[in-house]
């Protein structure tokens, strides 16, 4: 009777813990979502609205400018309003649709969002020796978005900190060599406004993303005044 009711016992005592750990399991899975959640909503949600503050400053403080630069500008906010909403829809799509449904960007989406930087005003050069945002040598899925990630947010940088200034993006290696990617920029052409927002949140969310897939992100002033943020990925041969 006695070696029962230990036995009894033993077994709550592996129940109750049992039941802590998969609390805590949940827990867990539950604050990597969110911080997920939280890197894809400061990503695509910056890059949007970093678009709109530019455009929507040139039209308040070029008042006297021609019709059809109004006009314009007026279309690249609107253009943008109604992206960023379509982004915000599925980011927060990534809540509800099972893993691997919901189409993310990625390496070969690269030549689009520099267009799209361009149409805004910002020069960009690109050089991509092995052809990789052309898809000619295809990089692994995961390594590709965390690319396509590191691009964007340097953009929107570029944009909110040193605005005028031409941006360089710079794509090389190979597979079995890693895959490295340089967005840089020299010193602004015309201060930053004063009511910019923090900077570090999105370096932080890049630094982790690299981390994840086993690469490493370095960032830093260059010497001519300007910016430099590169990351390194691995590309399995």
């Amino acid at each position: 009777m006695r070696s029962r009711r230990l036995l009894v016992e033993s077994l709550r005592e592996r129940a109750a813990m049992a039941e802590s750990a998969a609390a805590l399991r949940a827990e867990h899975t539950a604050h990597e979502a969110r911080e997920a959640l939280a890197r894809e909503m400061h990503d695509v949600l910056g890059h949007r609205l970093s678009l709109l503050s530019v455009h929507a400053g040139a039209l308040a403080f070029h008042r006297d400018a021609p019709a059809e630069e109004t006009a314009r500008a007026a279309e690249v906010v609107r253009e943008n309003a109604h992206r960023a909403l379509q982004d915000l829809r599925e980011v927060i799509g990534v809540l509800r649709a099972p893993v691997g449904e919901l189409p993310l960007p990625g390496i070969t989406d690269v030549g689009e969002l520099l267009e799209e930087t361009r149409r805004t005003g910002t020069a960009v050069v690109l050089h991509d020796g092995p052809g990789v945002t052309t898809g000619e040598h295809p990089v692994p899925e995961t390594a590709g978005r965390t690319a396509y990630r590191l691009v964007q947010e340097a953009l929107t940088n570029a944009r909110t900190y040193a605005p005028g200034a031409p941006v360089t993006v710079t794509v090389t290696g190979g597979a079995g060599d890693g895959l490295v990617v340089e967005v840089a920029n020299p010193a602004p052409a015309r201060p930053a406004r004063a009511d910019r927002p923090a900077a570090g949140q999105g370096l932080r969310g890049l630094a982790e993303r690299a981390t994840l897939v086993g690469g490493r992100l370095d960032h830093g002033p260059t010497p001519d005044g300007g910016w430099r943020t590169g990351m390194r990925l691995p590309w399995p041969s």
